[in-house]
C-alpha cells in the first residue's frame, strides 16, 4: 500500500529513542521530511547521525515538551525549516509504577502535567501549521492502562484516561481538517524495559527468558513485548493519508492482551 507520505512534513516528539525514532525511520523511508526533539542532547545527536538523513529531510531540536517555551521554539524552528507541518506524533512520556497509597501529591502533580501538558503544548503549537496542510493529522501515542488500569501504576493509568478524553474532544473539534486519533500500547520493549531487566534479581537470567518470564505473567496472548517497529508501522498508517476517513479513533497494539470490548 502506498501511504502517500512523500513530501509530507512531520513532527515526532520524543524522536531520539525507542517508539519515536523507529517512527522517524519509517516516515523517513516513505519520503516524509521530519523534525525530531528530545530532552538529552546527546541522546539526540546520536539519533539524528544513526539515522543519517540529510538536512533538508531531518531536523533534531533539543526540547522538553513539559516546557511551553521550548516547545513553541520548536515549532518555530520547524516554520524556519520547512514552514509546513501535516503530521504532529505526540510520543513523549512514560509510565510511572506507584500505587495509590505510595503516590504522593507531588508525583500525582508530576504525572498529570507531564501526561497532559506533553499533548496539549505540541498540538498548541504546531495546529497553525497544521491549519495550513490539506492532509493533516495528529496521533497521540498513550497506553491501553487508560481503558484497562492496573492498581501498580494508579497515577499513570488515570491521567492516561483523561488523554483519551482528551483525543476525543479534539478530532470533534478539530474536524474536518485535522485528524486526530490514538494508539493504546500494551507492553512494548523500550527503554525502561531495558532499565528493569538489567536491574533483574536474578543476574543469571538471560534477556529471552526474562522477557518470556515477563510476557507469560502479564497474559499476553502473543506471549512477547511488541517492538517498537510494529508501533511505528501503525502510526505511519493512521497518519498517513491511506487513514483519510478515520479520526477519533484507537488502535491497540498489545499483543491481544486487552479484556475490555
Amino acid at each position: 500500500m502506498n501511504l502517500d507520505l512523500a513530501g509530507k512534513v512531520a513532527v515526532v516528539t520524543g524522536g531520539s529513542s525507542g517508539i519515536g525514532l523507529a517512527t522517524t525511520r519509517l516516515l523517513l523511508a516513505e519520503g516524509a521530511a521530519v523534525a525530531i526533539c528530545g530532552r538529552d542532547e546527546a541522546r539526540l545527536k546520536a539519533a539524528k547521525a544513526s539515522l543519517g538523513a540529510p538536512a533538508d529531510r531531518l531536523l533534531a531540536v533539543r526540547c522538553n515538551v513539559r516546557k511551553e517555551s521550548e516547545v513553541r521554539d520548536f515549532a518555530q524552528a520547524v516554520e524556519r525549516w520547512k514552514d509546513a507541518c501535516d503530521i504532529l506524533v505526540n510520543n513523549a512520556g512514560q509510565g510511572r509504577m506507584s500505587t495509590f497509597a505510595n503516590t504522593d501529591d507531588d508525583a500525582w502533580r508530576e504525572e498529570l502535567e507531564l501526561k497532559f501538558f506533553s499533548q496539549i503544548y505540541p498540538v498548541r503549537a504546531f495546529k497553525p501549521l497544521l491549519d495550513r496542510s490539506k492532509a493533516a493529522a495528529i496521533l497521540a501515542v498513550n497506553a491501553l492502562l487508560a481503558y484497562q488500569p492496573e492498581p501498580y501504576m494508579v497515577c499513570t493509568s488515570a491521567a492516561r484516561a483523561g488523554v483519551q478524553n482528551l483525543v476525543k474532544s479534539l478530532a470533534a473539534e478539530f474536524a474536518p481538517a485535522i485528524r486526530v486519533n490514538a494508539i493504546m500500547l500494551g507492553l512494548i520493549d523500550s527503554g525502561q524495559w531495558q532499565r528493569r531487566f538489567a536491574a533483574r534479581e536474578d543476574q543469571n537470567q538471560s534477556r529471552e527468558q526474562w522477557y518470556g518470564d515477563l510476557a507469560r505473567s502479564r497474559h499476553i496472548p502473543l506471549e512477547r513485548l511488541g517492538e517498537p517497529d510494529e508501533v511505528a508501522r501503525a502510526i505511519a498508517f493512521l497518519v498517513s493519508p491511506a487513514a483519510s476517513f478515520i479520526t477519533g479513533a484507537q488502535l491497540e497494539i498489545s499483543g491481544g492482551v486487552s479484556r475490555y470490548m
